[in-house]
């Protein structure tokens, strides 16, 4: 067994591991990728301030999201096909996440349903929902994230419309794989996950299969998915969701001060600064370029995360101490998921929040309360100064 040391160390294993067509899905972003790479880059840009002859002992990176405690200001990201990256993929990353004490929140695009995740988990786990033209589909929808005892819903704003993905479309993505020369090619290769998902039954959209009238078939599910995504969707909508919900409801996608205000006024437990994972509109500034903004527009009036880029405990430190209450990982989760199942999972989770407790340390921080932004050392005009 290799040595795991860093999330890059999980990469390389996981791109061995996994079909191509699913390595690139998680490993992309759309048109050119440049929001893609500059979500992990403008992490590097930011400096920590070492400091010494303190206090490090009795630390602790135990804070709360949305009110409900955590072991790290850290969530696991939806993440759509993630039981293609590894047979019954969301189960096993909702019992690691579970299991170290960080919330797991499932895509309305998963393979396992959310059925079958809270059937096999027993904490509850956090429901992400895509917005669908069939009006009586997002309800049912919503009733069975009820019905699991979902404790939080994350609704996604920013993909009315797919933004295009040239890898996915050269490579024919579905669930599961057609088999095509250059799949099965592939595939060929990838001996141990295609045993393991031999040995499970779940292998389509888990949420939409047998809960949409029609669909019985990848052929008709991708079609319907393609057409499904709600280009109406407004603030109205969105309030009217949130109330038919009725718990806590996190809003995942925004990247604009102005888009921030407007949910704060309908009533977000909390937003997520992300522009999912450069998969959308490409040329958009990182998330973590558009933090300080957002900050300034909405101040603690609601908790503010930030997700796309983590790959690492300093990343999270760093969002942390600009202001963020919490972050998501998603392509770092996956990574681990589908380099060594569940187990995987949890070593990502101990790499960052190793990595994270120990650059606290060093920077002479004990306690989520005691970060701030003195610890950092941040480029001038680093949020931008843009005509607009």
């Amino acid at each position: 067994m290799p040595v795991i040391t860093s999330i890059d160390d999980l990469k390389a294993i996981y791109k061995r591991r996994v079909p191509k067509m699913f390595y690139d899905y998680c490993e992309s972003g759309s048109w050119t990728e440049q929001t893609f790479r500059e979500n992990v880059s403008d992490f590097d840009l930011i400096r920590l301030r070492q400091r010494v002859a303190t206090d490090m002992s009795g630390r602790s990176t135990a804070t709360t999201m949305i009110g409900q405690p955590v072991a790290m200001p850290v969530a696991l990201a939806p993440v759509g096909l993630t039981g293609m990256q590894d047979a019954d993929g969301e189960i096993k990353a909702a019992r690691a996440a579970a299991d170290f004490g960080v919330p797991f929140t499932l895509s309305t695009m998963s393979i396992c349903s959310i059925e079958d995740v809270a059937a096999n988990t027993s904490k509850p786990f956090w429901f992400q929902l895509y917005t669908m033209k069939d009006e009586d589909y997002v309800n049912r929808l919503i009733q069975r994230a009820k019905d699991a005892k979902c404790s939080a819903l994350v609704i996604t704003l920013d993909l009315q419309i797919l933004g295009q993905r040239h890898k996915d479309l050269k490579n024919g993505l579905s669930a599961p794989p057609k088999l095509t020369l250059k799949t099965m090619a592939n595939l060929a290769t990838k001996w141990s996950w295609g045993l393991n998902m031999l040995g499970t039954k779940r292998r389509a959209f888990g949420n939409i299969v047998g809960h949409v009238k029609g669909i019985s078939d990848t052929s008709s599910l991708m079609a319907w998915t393609s057409e499904q995504f709600d280009p109406t969707l407004d603030w109205d909508k969105i309030k009217k969701i949130k109330d038919k919900w009725g718990g806590p409801v996190i809003l995942k996608g925004i990247l604009d001060a102005e888009d921030a205000r407007a949910a704060l006024n309908v009533g977000a437990d909390a937003i997520v600064v992300s522009n999912h994972g450069g998969r959308q509109l490409d040329g958009a500034i990182s998330s973590i370029r558009a933090l300080d903004p957002i900050l300034d527009a909405v101040g603690d009036k609601v908790e503010v995360h930030l997700d796309s880029g983590i790959r690492s405990g300093q990343d999270v430190l760093k969002a942390v101490a600009m202001g963020a209450k919490g972050t998501y990982i998603g392509r770092a989760f996956t990574y681990g998921l589908g380099a060594m199942g569940q187990a995987g999972v949890t070593r990502a989770l101990q790499v960052i929040h190793r990595e994270m407790d120990i650059s606290m340390a060093l920077c002479g921080r004990r306690t989520i309360p005691d970060l701030g932004r003195d610890m950092l050392l941040i480029p001038e005009g680093f949020s931008g100064r843009w005509q607009v």
